[in-house]
């Protein structure tokens, strides 16, 4: 019973999120093709945990391995040369291969590929969950939260993918934007855990993770407008100035929004952990529950501030669009 009630925390949240895209993509490819890229996703996912196993075991033996892992140095080079490349190329091996197949029956289309690989990066983490869950190693609520991360690392290869799949002529270009794309999730993907592993270091290291969640936001942002592209919509645009000094202060309003907002949810994450070990009672006990309160009021209170100045640059974005149409 343990088992199963793993097993659906790690398989529901993300198949919640794949519904949630392939209701809002225009001429969705079936829901059972997804759910078999979801099922190859998983399995990408056990692959990749194989060859990290693999790659463990031979660093063991030619350095020590667990000495470097010590450092932050350590984990930033495992991270970069190691779990991000075998991790993004065994989720883009996994799209690429039913592609090779269904092209040959049918014309995909560059929304189709996109949600292909959404599909898979939530099999991937589905996998992950699980292992994670089935180890004691990290909580429902931090799987939860992390369930588009893997989307979010690869939508650029994916976006790069759908172009050079769709087109009619397949230039080289297209083709050489793909590995360009790829390296640019590997990258990202190594700067996310790298930020959240240096909470476990002493300061000034671990104050690193105060940019996790902001660049969370901006990966979640550059999801969606990638998206947009492929759905031919116009782009939500948030830095709209003629002159080089308005952009300048667009720009910094922006990172101002990603700080913000950011670490609001961050610390919404933080208070959780805080009163997910209490009994329900102890929450209205009077200095937990004051405490509850002040917590839930300042970190609304940035999300809320984030907001308004999100609200404020897509205004001034829509009337110079308004103006110049």
């Amino acid at each position: 019973m343990a088992n199963l009630y793993v097993v659906l925390w790690a398989v529901i949240p993300p198949l919640l999120f794949l519904w949630f895209y392939y209701r809002r993509t225009p001429a969705a490819p079936p829901w059972l093709n997804l759910l078999i890229l979801f099922i190859i996703g998983a399995i990408s996912g056990f692959a990749a945990l194989g060859l990290e196993w693999a790659m463990e075991n031979v660093a063991n033996r030619v350095l020590d391995w667990q000495q470097i892992q010590r450092h932050f140095s350590g984990v930033v080079f495992r991270q970069i040369l190691a779990i991000a490349p075998i991790e993004e190329g065994c989720k883009l091996v996994a799209v690429i291969l039913p592609i090779c197949y269904l092209q040959r029956q049918y014309h995909l289309r560059a929304t189709t590929v996109f949600l292909f690989t959404i599909a898979v990066a939530l099999g991937f983490t589905a996998e992950e969950t699980w292992i994670y869950l089935s180890h004691g190693t990290s909580s429902i609520l931090d799987r939860i939260i992390g369930t588009p991360v893997h989307a979010m690392f690869s939508a650029p290869w994916g976006y790069a993918l759908g172009i050079y799949i769709s087109a009619s002529r397949r230039l080289n270009r297209d083709r050489d934007l793909i590995f360009i794309a790829w390296l640019n999730s590997v990258c990202f993907h190594a700067l996310v855990n790298i930020l959240s592993i240096s909470v476990r270091f002493s300061q000034p290291t671990n104050l690193l993770i105060y940019g996790l969640f902001p660049l969370l936001l901006w990966m979640f942002w550059r999801w969606e407008q990638l998206l947009r592209k492929l759905q031919r919509k116009h782009p939500l645009a948030l830095i709209s100035g003629h002159t080089s000094s308005a952009r300048t202060w667009q720009r910094g309003l922006v990172l101002l929004i990603l700080s913000l907002g950011g670490n609001s949810l961050f610390g919404l994450l933080i208070l959780c952990r805080k009163i997910s070990p209490l009994r329900w009672e102890l929450w209205f006990d009077p200095k937990i529950f004051w405490f509850i309160v002040q917590e839930l009021l300042f970190n609304f209170g940035l999300g809320l501030l984030a907001w308004l100045i999100y609200r404020y640059l897509r205004s001034l974005a829509s009337r110079r669009h308004l103006f110049n149409s």
